[in-house]
């Protein structure tokens, strides 16, 4: 689908903070709320506009740190349907946060978050790597996040200038 130049520069703005009142997206887009409503309203319909997310820090929420591995996944594609079948059975596991088909020596990466390794190791063995097309899986577990859809975590972003004073 061909998109306005507004529909382009709206979902801009709306991937880097999705918080941004209707009335200030108007004023950065140099049109009325009302407009801005109607083409959020048609970027949803037509599922371009997915939804609406939170990026949260969980390593600094004591208890909820959790455990994110991402999977690599060899798979014997199914005439007919390739690799969309093994897919769809894939990511309709509530432990899968993420699918995607890759090039390369593997097929899938698929993104896991548990509440420990165990419970990651259990999804692979007992539920990942026993689906019919599944041929191999390398398992890589996350064990710090620096940047995530372009926000970065810690304080990296603190001014390392030096202070100067007459």
């Amino acid at each position: 689908m061909q998109l306005s130049e507004l529909e382009l520069d709206l979902l801009r703005i709306l991937q880097k903070d999705a918080r941004i009142s209707t009335e200030s997206l108007g004023k950065m887009l140099q049109v009325s709320s009302d407009e801005v409503e109607k083409t959020l309203t048609k970027l949803e319909k037509e599922n371009i506009l997915v939804r609406y997310s939170s990026i949260v820090d969980w390593s600094k929420v004591e208890g909820h740190e959790g455990v994110t591995a991402m999977i690599d996944v060899k798979v014997a594609p199914k005439r007919g349907v390739g690799f969309d079948e093994v897919a769809h059975r894939i990511y309709r596991y509530k432990e899968v946060k993420s699918v995607y088909l890759m090039s390369g020596a593997y097929d899938l990466s698929v993104t896991v978050e548990g509440r420990s390794m165990h419970e990651v190791a259990t999804f692979v063995s007992e539920k990942l790597s026993t689906l019919d097309s599944v041929l191999s899986t390398t398992t890589h577990f996350q064990l710090k996040k620096y940047k995530h859809d372009g926000t970065i975590f810690g304080d990296f972003n603190e001014d390392k200038r030096i202070v100067v004073s007459p």
